[in-house]
């Protein structure tokens, strides 16, 4: 069963990650742009890691077969940061014309300040007038109450909650979102965040429409598998093929779609590959044979 991975930081990762994901079933990725672990100090930083979005990491993907799509968005951590925050906005438009970014995110609230709050608004209609879906990041501490302002916030600008994908979600943000008609995100994690017995709980109660599992694998302690090993415990759990086809399938399809440049008949197909082709004239194989 091929899976569509909706929300994967591979920059992160090492090529034997794709490796395995591919191994795994993972037919698709989506990255959306975020913090790297460290602030960067300039507008040129941000521009190589959009230019690497777009270019190197979609080329190292299609090297296993595998699809790679992205957001592009200035993070919440980063929006407060004055000597990036309005230069990433400047630049911002021009990336989200490109045709493998399929979305504006990560936005969001981290620390939840009045400057994140700023840039969420203004990227949101960005989003709008690029007609695009929005990909929002929710806080790791003070979750419940950050969730209710990114909800807030969207309601106010009157934004089409269908086209919002509210993220790092648990069993109380479920209660939050589950009637808003926006799609619920949920990030698993080893140890952190939500696990897949968790999330297998939630499924059971809450069903699957509009629901959307990730393992988002960035810097930290982190498993890019934990999608295909949260479909393995539905399965022990009773839940159908066809059930898990909309959850891993066609519901990121669903959402992502909205925007216009994703084909769902792109994706029937694995990726071409062709590991003698070069990206700027460096290979995967690194002087291996194919």
């Amino acid at each position: 069963m091929p899976i569509f991975e909706p929300h994967i930081h591979m920059f992160s990762r090492v090529t034997d990650d794709y490796e395995r994901m591919a191994e795994a079933g993972i037919r698709a990725v989506l990255e959306p742009a975020f913090w790297l672990g460290q602030s960067r100090t300039s507008i040129g930083s941000f521009i190589d890691y959009f230019d690497t979005l777009i270019g190197w990491e979609r080329f190292r993907a299609q090297q296993f077969g595998i699809h790679h799509f992205c957001t592009m968005a200035l993070n919440p951590r980063e929006a407060n940061d004055d000597r990036v925050n309005d230069a990433v906005m400047e630049v911002l438009p021009r990336y989200l014309e490109k045709d493998s970014v399929l979305g504006v995110g990560e936005i969001g609230l981290d620390d939840q300040t009045a400057k994140e709050e700023k840039y969420f608004i203004a990227q949101a209609e960005l989003a709008r007038s690029h007609d695009l879906p929005l990909l929002v990041h929710t806080p790791h501490r003070d979750k419940k109450r950050g969730f209710q302002r990114c909800i807030d916030i969207l309601k106010d600008l009157n934004f089409p909650m269908q086209r919002v994908l509210l993220d790092h979600g648990n069993e109380e943000t479920i209660l939050i979102t589950r009637e808003l008609g926006c799609y619920s995100g949920f990030s698993i994690y080893p140890n952190t965040k939500m696990d897949p017995d968790r999330m297998v709980r939630i499924l059971k109660e809450h069903g699957l429409e509009r629901m959307i599992i990730n393992s988002a694998a960035d810097w930290g302690i982190s498993d890019p598998l934990l999608v295909p090993k949260t479909t393995a415990l539905m399965r022990e759990n009773g839940f159908s093929e066809a059930q898990i086809d909309q959850l891993v399938w066609e519901n990121p399809i669903g959402f992502f779609e909205q925007g216009g440049r994703l084909e769902r008949k792109d994706l029937e197909q694995p990726a071409r590959i062709d590991r003698r082709e070069t990206f700027t004239g460096n290979s995967v194989l690194r002087g291996q044979e194919p």
